[in-house]
């Protein structure tokens, strides 16, 4: 099953998590963390969820390696990206990174979209732990492919 947005079970699931991820350490001089609260705050509060109406483009790409899945649909009017929604099916990560995908390229042409950067992507998230930008690839891809079909 596809989500656009955290069910309530995994949001009490990530809440209840958050104080464990959270370790206090050096006299609290230092503080660790998990995910930037970016990452969460787009887990939380996916933006631009859901399937366009008859897109002009649309791509889902599955990383073959953790099964994340990441779809994306958009519309063009005027040369630029009007509307972009996302779907997917994966970590905190993949759902974070497909929702500020969209609002990184909405309102842009193709070709300035296709200028996006993973490490744009990574450093407006507020960074990714290294075992989860899979995540940034598989948003930068999905993209890709869908901006190909125009």
């Amino acid at each position: 099953m596809i989500v656009g947005a955290p069910t309530r079970a995994m949001t009490g699931i990530v809440n209840k998590f958050l104080p464990y991820v959270r370790a206090n350490w050096t006299a609290g001089l230092q503080y660790f963390t998990v995910y930037s609260p970016q990452v969460l705050d787009h887990f939380q509060n996916p933006r631009n969820t859901g399937d366009v109406p008859n897109p002009d483009a649309s791509a889902q790409v599955e990383n073959p390696a953790c099964g994340d899945i990441l779809k994306l649909s958009l519309r063009i009017v005027d040369g630029r990206i009007r509307d972009i929604r996302f779907l997917a099916k994966g970590c905190v990560p993949a759902m974070a990174c497909g929702s500020l995908l969209t609002e990184l390229v909405k309102d842009k042409t193709a070709d300035e979209a296709r200028k996006l950067r993973r490490e744009d992507l990574v450093k407006a998230i507020g960074g990714l732990p290294e075992a989860s930008t899979h995540a940034s690839h598989l948003a930068l891809d999905t993209l890709k492919a869908a901006l190909r079909g125009l």
